[in-house]
């Protein structure tokens, strides 16, 4: 009796897995979303992403099919636990470069002839390394229901069509972290053909994502060769050398590749979410000028950033921050007002008297996705407030560095982008007292409760002050 229960259950459980396979393994995020247009969008997204994938030489491996079948259904959680199992067989894809099929094959030989010296007849067989134009299609539809999904898509599809519409047709975009490149890619490519040509700026230097890259945009935009890459090996090599003792960064080439395509394509416009790669910065700061949420490349470096210029960002992230936080934040506005307003609002969830969108606040992704904005911006003035040859410039940018660093923080007072560039703007600038209060404000957020290294900032500074005393107090 007893072990026909248990044959019955084990066949049951059996059927339900079988079921749940066979239905694909999930729920769907389908007829979920507010907005119609987003399932629209993901749709044409997915259905485009394949098309291309079944374009690669190679046959497209049967876990990304499998992948595609998942996005096809809006089986967001079932593609997204598949895809976490996926950078374990591209080798590199979390820790930069990929290394070659024939250096991971002599690894593999090495390591079953010794088993075999041992006496163990065990044969190490490694899965082939995903590459290709299957698997950069298969990142970006994870990027885009991320995006949409783990993102609020009432704010997602706010950044995204901002950055469109500001951006004139067959504009060159290089996107920097997930939202500004994946968001953007999905939008826009569901739309007219060349409205944007959006390109990774961390993913110049591999060359799967080059073909990729070919593969979209053919010949209307220049993609960088195999030359290319050398020329910029050499050069960026010997500027590297010219200034430190140490072998170079190969992200670092993201830089130099990305001036060769500025310098390829003169008749097309280019713009930039923010230069956080290596070797990015040493070209672009120059030619920067904040375009709402994103930068725009000049063709000639900025002598100056003009008082319109300035003007024309503020009331551009006025705009933008009243109706998510309210419109309580102004230039004069304190880091202690900022403080008490994130441990009451955030960190408490206390929405009395608050005028912006609890919905906003609550989604991390979307907080992150428009303070890095910001952020990157305070940056950009910061930079150039280094760069300033007389005393009153370097004010004017000071200030608008340190405002636009506190609306950042204010917009996500726990995000690695915002607050640890905000920290060290504030020692700068001598500021210590308030960098402190950052740090402390941060570090008891519940958002940061696993993440030791922010937690360990606030002692950071601490320590700091004890070992230059003449450093405490000064703001």
């Amino acid at each position: 009796m007893k072990k026909t229960l248990v044959l019955t259950l084990l066949a049951a459980l059996v059927v339900s897995l079988l079921f749940y396979y066979l239905l694909g393994g999930g729920p769907s995020v389908w007829g979920s979303f507010k907005n119609p247009e987003t399932e629209k969008v993901l749709k044409q997204f997915v259905a485009l992403k394949e098309k291309q994938a079944n374009t690669d030489t190679n046959a497209m491996p049967r876990e990304i099919q499998a992948m595609f079948k998942y996005a096809e259904r809006g089986q967001w959680l079932s593609f997204s636990n598949a895809f976490s199992d996926l950078p374990e067989r591209n080798r590199g894809f979390t820790s930069g470069p990929a290394l070659s099929e024939k250096f991971w094959t002599k690894v593999d030989r090495f390591i079953s002839d010794t088993a075999e010296k041992v006496g163990w007849h065990w044969k190490v067989t490694s899965p082939p390394r995903l590459s290709g134009i299957s698997w950069e299609a298969i990142k970006e539809v994870n990027g885009a229901f991320d995006g949409f999904v783990t993102g609020d898509e009432k704010y997602s599809t706010e950044f995204g069509r901002d950055i469109i519409d500001s951006t004139p047709p067959g504009s060159v975009y290089f996107g920097g972290p997930d939202p500004g490149r994946h968001i953007v890619t999905a939008m826009c490519q569901t739309r007219p053909k060349d409205a944007l040509f959006v390109i990774a700026q961390h993913n110049l230097i591999y060359e799967d994502y080059l073909d990729y890259l070919r593969s979209m945009y053919g010949k209307k935009i220049y993609i960088p060769t195999p030359d290319d890459r050398e020329a910029c090996l050499k050069e960026y090599s010997r500027s590297l050398f010219a200034h430190v003792s140490s072998l170079p960064d190969a992200m670092g080439l993201n830089g130099p590749l990305s001036k060769t395509i500025f310098d390829k394509c003169p008749t097309n416009e280019f713009f930039i979410e923010q230069n956080i790669e290596p070797g990015f910065s040493d070209w672009v700061n120059p030619y920067l000028e904040p375009h709402g949420l994103i930068f725009k490349i000049s063709r000639q470096p900025w002598a100056a950033l003009s008082d319109e210029i300035i003007q024309r960002d503020r009331e551009y992230w006025r705009k933008s921050l009243t109706p998510k936080i309210g419109g309580w934040l102004r230039e004069e506005t304190t880091v202690q007002t900022i403080a008490a307003f994130v441990k009451k609002t955030i960190w408490r969830g206390d929405f009395s008297g608050f005028t912006g969108d609890p919905r906003f606040v609550r989604n991390g992704y979307s907080c992150k996705m428009f303070s890095q904005g910001r952020a990157a911006i305070a940056g950009l003035y910061a930079w150039r407030a280094n760069m300033a040859k007389n005393d009153s410039e370097k004010r004017r940018l000071t200030v608008e560095a340190d405002f636009a660093f506190r609306q950042a923080w204010a917009l996500c007072p726990y995000g690695y982008g915002v607050v640890l560039p905000y920290i060290n703007f504030l020692m700068s600038q001598n500021r210590f007292d308030d960098a402190l209060l950052v740090a402390e404000t941060m570090a008891a957020l519940p958002q940061v409760k696993n993440d030791e290294i922010l937690k360990g900032v606030p002692d950071q500074i601490r320590q700091y002050q004890r070992e230059h005393p003449a450093s405490k107090h000064t703001n």
